[in-house]
């Protein structure tokens, strides 16, 4: 301990906001008072937390550094405000009840893995909870998936039907207990339990829930299995008859399933696994990792078809620990619910709706309150990249360029969906909601305003929307009586990828995607904007290309690699030597044409994403899809050769279009003299990345930015992505990139409320 000679008592109050609640965060500052010496108290409020410490000028002093320094793991400490008082010769340091106060600004925290010590005594046989399935302390364990209201206290959790047996008590009142102030606290005597049922709900009683669902798997069955955000479906996954049967059930024909491993070690027996996504795995959030996978994978190629990474994840709950450990190298964990519906999280709608999905169910006792799906991310170019920010990420905030006095709610797109509620200079994002035109999707995006607006006590008095007037989140905008700003989609796709890297001044952005409604009432998608949080302009965008069959087309790319010859041809192209017109009916090919030529719903797009799908389909990989940005994914996989090798193109048209009709013809020109769909697809790729370079260039010789910034979910493609990258760094370009949200549609809320607080402060 640090001697203190310093005769002069002060005292001075310390208010700390951020994610201090629910993390042992007033435990820690308990022993931190203690070790200096400091006399005073600390409670939680709606504010966060707050600190009054009375001792010398050099102990308080070392107390404040030390607060930044050893706050918990879970912990993340934002602001720290101080203020001097009066001493007034208090004794001893204590924890205070919670105070409630009308000005909420405390943060939430996110759901963490179970922690290593407690990990040791869930397999401690000599342990009072050995083997207990519900094992936690103030280091790890659920938080956001339980908490009812704030503050995070045990009433206000789902653990407040569990009261604390004598030993849980008295660990949760003493200081120096890793439990102390533990709120889901439980153990065998007083907290949740498994059980097991069957596939008609019936329960399975007098077996060992875990032991028993381990044989079941073993012998191929498929068990619905209740966690911390929801229920997975799992299945052994080096059993390819168990996993064909869950696509049949689930109908998710051949769209990737995630998998859980016991450690890195067995994960490396299937993938290639390097520090950064090794550092990833073991992250508290604990996500899906996407990784590439090596020849000698024994994965069922059921698993993930036509792909080259695998999407892993390690164990979370105790539970997966129990099952996996020393049974299986992997399993099958995919959200528990038919294809494009929300995760289950109750018993009773687990049972209900995996009925004839699920053979089994492994249900527990303790309510979630907000399902919330597993988080995936990969790692690109040194660099962590989300493709969905839920579990173990959510309600983390971000902040905004600078604070505004209204209370923003920001309602996202209609794809990926997920809504943000901004306070002050903080963004708080929601979990994963998922695809609005399901119904039951639907229905959990308003119920997701309702729990974060709650949680964070914050009432917005201004909602953000996009565009398109057919977005159900933007029709649900509409319905509510408070003033609305409608934003541009890809302004928004701009916006998200600066706030995330602290950027406010006008940047080149370069958004490219499958959809999204332009101010000139077309399907834009493969922009070049310059702007920042107050306006945009178009600089240039891809030509468009016609949409025969309106959203036929984009499950159907066939149609567009119809559209693409077409246009390029005329009727000659229909008599092209190409697999692709071998393989359709001349009569659909035909129809489709005349819809073109007489301008019968076929809606033109300037999308990155439908020109993807054209070149998949023109190359004869993908001609239906059976699952979103199927086709471009499988031309991103197939992609191989230098990646200077780049077709000619034309550099831009006095209108800003980028003219992608000589790139089709080189395409075809390849394809009909026998060059490979691989070599096609890179050429593809790597023209692309130089169209954009240049056109990022031109952007620069007319407005002096040199910012550029990538956004839209066909940034996904990393192919893309990095040949794009390195031709811009090349060029001298400051290049910013997502690392905080998904470049998809998940992080459309971010960009909207970063724009409607910019437009409310001014």
């Amino acid at each position: 301990m640090e001697v203190i000679r310093d005769i002069h008592v002060r005292r001075r109050r310390l208010r700390v906001n951020g994610i201090v609640q629910g993390v042992g965060f007033r435990p820690f500052v308990f022993r931190l008072a203690n070790h200096y010496d400091l006399s005073g108290f600390v409670n939680n409020d709606s504010r966060g937390v707050c600190i009054e410490i009375e001792g010398s000028s050099a102990a308080i002093a070392w107390f404040q550094q030390q607060l930044r320094v050893q706050a918990p793991p879970l912990s993340r400490i934002g602001e720290i405000l101080d203020e001097d008082l009066v001493p007034i010769g208090e004794t001893g340091f204590r924890i205070k009840s919670t105070e409630r106060k009308t000005d909420t600004t405390t943060h939430i925290a996110p759901d963490g893995a179970v922690c290593d010590d407690c990990l040791s005594e869930l397999f401690d046989p000599s342990d009072r909870r050995y083997l207990y399935p519900f094992i936690n302390c103030t280091n790890c364990g659920p938080r956001y998936t339980i908490v009812r209201r704030i503050p995070y206290d045990r009433p206000n959790t789902s653990m407040d039907v569990f009261p604390l047996c004598e030993e849980c008590e008295q660990e949760y009142r003493d200081p120096a207990d890793r439990r102390f102030h533990a709120q889901p606290n439980a153990c065998p005597v007083c907290g949740p339990r498994l059980a097991l049922y069957d596939g008609g709900g019936e329960e399975i009683r007098g077996q060992d829930p875990v032991r028993s669902v381990a044989e079941l798997l073993r012998r191929g069955n498929i068990v619905a299995i209740r966690g911390v955000g929801g229920f997975h479906l799992a299945a052994d996954a080096s059993n390819d008859h168990a996993v064909q049967r869950l696509r049949e059930r689930k109908g998710r024909a051949e769209k990737p399933f995630a998998m859980m491993a016991p450690d890195v070690q067995a994960i490396r027996k299937h993938c290639a696994v390097d520090a950064m996504e090794e550092s990833l795995l073991l992250h508290n959030s604990r996500p899906i990792v996407l990784l590439n996978r090596v020849d000698s994978c024994a994965i069922s190629s059921s698993v993930a078809p036509q792909q080259r990474y695998l999407g892993f994840m390690l164990p979370y709950a105790p539970v997966h620990h129990l099952l996996l450990r020393n049974r299986f190298d992997a399993l099958v964990m995919t959200s528990a619910n038919h294809s494009e519906e929300p995760i289950a999280i109750s018993n009773q709608e687990a049972i209900e709706r995996l009925a004839g999905v699920a053979d089994f169910f492994l249900t527990h006792d303790r309510e979630i309150l907000q399902r919330c799906d597993d988080s995936v991310v990969r790692v690109v170019r040194g660099k962590t990249r989300f493709h969905r920010r839920s579990r173990g990420q959510v309600p983390t905030s971000i902040e905004l360029p600078g604070p505004c006095d209204s209370d923003i709610l920001a309602v996202g797109g209609e794809l990926k969906n997920t809504i943000a509620l901004s306070r002050g200079r903080d963004v708080f994002l929601s979990q994963h909601v998922g695809d609005l035109d399901n119904p039951k999707a639907y229905t959990f995006f308003e119920d997701s305003i309702r729990h974060l607006a709650s949680i964070l006590e914050i009432k917005p008095n201004v909602i953000a929307c996009d565009l398109h007037p057919e977005y159900l989140s933007t029709k649900w905008a509409l319905t509510q009586d408070l003033p609305r700003l409608s934003v541009q989609h890809h302004h928004a796709h701009l916006a998200s990828v600066m706030v995330e890297n602290g950027v406010s001044s006008p940047t080149i952005g370069i958004i490219l995607d499958g959809t999204g409604y332009g101010t000139d009432g077309t399907i834009w998608g493969g922009e070049v904007l310059v702007g920042d949080f107050s306006r945009f302009d178009r600089f240039a965008w891809l030509s468009p290309l016609p949409l025969p069959g309106g959203e036929v087309a984009i499950r159907q790319p066939w149609r567009l690699a119809i559209a693409a010859l077409y246009l390029t041809f005329g009727k000659n192209g229909l008599e092209m030597p190409l697999p692709l017109l071998a393989d359709l009916p001349p009569a659909d090919v035909r129809l489709v044409a005349t819809m073109i030529d007489r301008d019968v719903n076929s809606p033109a797009c300037s999308s990155a994403g439908r020109l993807f799908d054209a070149v998949a389909a023109l190359c004869n990989l993908r001609t239906t899809i059976t699952y979103e940005a199927q086709a471009a994914i499988e031309l991103e996989m197939t992609a191989d050769g230098p990646p200077e090798d780049t077709y000619p193109f034309d550099a831009g048209a006095a209108d800003g279009a980028i003219a992608t009709r000589p790139l089709i013809a080189e395409i075809v020109a390849d394809l009909t003299h026998g060059v490979s769909p691989s070599i096609v697809s890179s050429r593809f790729h790597s023209t692309l990345a130089q169209m954009f370079a240049r056109t990022a260039r031109a952007a620069r010789d007319r407005t002096g930015i040199n910012v550029v910034g990538l956004s839209g979910g066909v940034f996904q493609n990393v192919v893309l992505f990095n040949r794009l990258c390195e031709r811009l760094l090349a060029d001298g370009f400051d290049v910013l990139t997502h690392s905080r949200v998904p470049t998809n549609d998940g992080g459309l809320a971010l960009g909207q409320a970063a724009i409607a607080s910019k437009i409310m402060s001014t």
